[in-house]
């Protein structure tokens, strides 16, 4: 099993400089004066992981991909702890002649198998749905 090490240190109030496992700094903030809350970035995290399959698999399917936005909407539980209970990810995928059909697998196996943060938070019980719209470049 792959080990990884981060670190967290407490800055002021509410503030946290978070390092890596890669020794990169981020800022987090949960009152979102300094950086993203600890949650927010959760759903970054979401949003990178399963924006980078897409790319890949596109590129490897020899799709014209010029750019790639993951648009997370997602729902909160309303008690503590206030858990993501639903997360909708929508692609805008654009591109010259990118196939519908190339983008729809490529979402679909990002989702159920090479994205670990969908993999993680849908054991969790979260509910994530997906959508996209390819843009012709």
């Amino acid at each position: 099993m792959a080990e990884s090490k981060a670190s967290v240190i407490w800055q002021e109030n509410k503030a946290f400089m978070g390092v890596s496992p890669s020794g990169h700094n981020v800022q987090i903030d949960a009152d979102k004066e300094k950086g993203a809350s600890p949650m927010e970035l959760v759903l970054l995290g979401l949003g990178g992981c399963a924006s980078y399959d897409v790319i890949s698999i596109l590129q490897k399917s020899r799709q014209a991909v010029t750019d790639v936005r993951c648009e997370l909407t997602a729902q909160r539980a309303e008690t503590i702890p206030a858990v993501y209970t639903d997360i909708h990810m929508h692609f805008v995928v654009t591109g010259q002649g990118v196939a519908d059909k190339q983008v729809e697998k490529a979402i679909k196996l990002s989702s159920e198998k090479y994205c670990s943060a969908s993999r993680m938070l849908v054991q969790g019980g979260v509910n994530i749905t997906h959508d996209f719209e390819v843009v012709a470049s």
